[in-house]
């Protein structure tokens, strides 16, 4: 892990960043119509070695946005469809024994790439599902006794569809918050899926510009640490976690790891809007993605019909910003 830096940022460092954001962005939604909120928290998670949960109904691009993405950034991809049969070794990889030779020899899996989608996560086993999660906490896997680090930077992308849910296992809620943030990608508006059926052929054509690299997520990572944050922000930041701890329709608020993820995910998103400081708007921003699967709700309140978000709202609204 980083160690926090109190240096200052220099005006160049500020605007390289928000360079780099802005021509990722601007990359990424010449396929991806509409979503730049959810790619900025996509990005936002990557610059400070988060993973992302997107949740979303079939067919609204979760996929393409992976490989989008990581086209944009000169990173590995790789897709992983999560069945009920996958097996720890068809993630992290095994030995194979070869005949000819009668030696062992490993076969790395496809777990050793830059940005990696684990479609539907929840369709496979909690032994497969911990796997992930183990490569996801420790960058790196062991495979009969030897430990593999992974490449840098490391991003999972895992999906979940929200509707489809027999014969799926769902995420605990302490595999749910190793996860940075979780991103609902939703149906387009309806202007939005004119401009997409406007520029299907560009979409299937996927002729994507490389506009920044791994060296550049690599550096801005060390950047973010250097983001400023007053002490009315981190009592802000706990105020919140606070709040979510006692608030009536909450059975389990956010930890301090939730707390950890708001101030990171501030000082992100401040330096990808140019700004080596971090200011009330940027916590309000990340909180819901943050604290959504954080949050447990009472059984009274699911029986209601109320919703993280809905909380997370109410919360922001009680909280008095400094």
């Amino acid at each position: 892990m980083l160690k926090v830096s109190n240096i200052g940022l220099e005006k160049s460092e500020v605007d390289y960043v928000k360079k780099v954001t802005d021509r990722v962005v601007a990359e990424v939604s010449k396929i991806i119509v509409g979503k730049t909120r959810e790619i900025k928290m996509i990005l936002a998670s990557l610059y400070v070695g988060g993973h992302v949960l997107l949740e979303g109904v079939p067919g609204v691009a979760k996929t393409t946005l992976a490989k989008t993405l990581a086209a944009s950034l000169q990173l590995d991809f790789r897709r992983i469809q999560f069945t009920p049969d996958l097996l720890p070794s068809d993630i992290i990889g095994t030995m194979v024994y070869n005949p000819k030779t009668g030696e062992f020899s490993v076969r790395l899996g496809p777990i050793f790439a830059n940005i990696i989608l684990a479609d539907e996560i929840n369709r496979a086993s909690p032994k497969t599902q911990s796997a992930l999660l183990e490569a996801m906490q420790e960058r790196q896997v062991t495979i009969e006794g030897v430990t593999y680090k992974l490449p840098d930077p490391f991003l999972v992308l895992a999906t979940q569809n929200p509707i489809e849910l027999e014969g799926t296992y769902p995420l605990p809620e302490a595999q749910l918050d190793r996860f940075f943030m979780r991103v609902f990608i939703d149906y387009p508006s309806k202007t939005e899926t004119i401009e997409i059926l406007r520029r299907l052929k560009k979409i299937y054509d996927f002729k994507v510009e490389p506009v920044a690299s791994a060296k550049d997520i690599i550096k801005i990572r060390e950047l973010v640490w250097k983001v400023h944050v007053d002490e009315s922000i981190l009592g802000y930041i706990a105020d919140i976690i606070e709040e979510s701890r006692k608030h009536s329709a909450v059975n389990l608020g956010g930890s301090p790891r939730a707390a950890i993820a708001l101030l990171l995910a501030a000082k992100a998103l401040a330096l990808m809007d140019g700004r080596d400081y971090v200011i009330p708007d940027d916590v309000k921003e990340v909180a819901e993605p943050v604290l959504n699967h954080r949050i447990i709700l009472t059984t009274e309140a699911i029986f209601e019909g109320i919703k993280p978000s809905n909380v997370i709202k109410d919360i922001l609204e009680r909280v008095p910003t400094p």
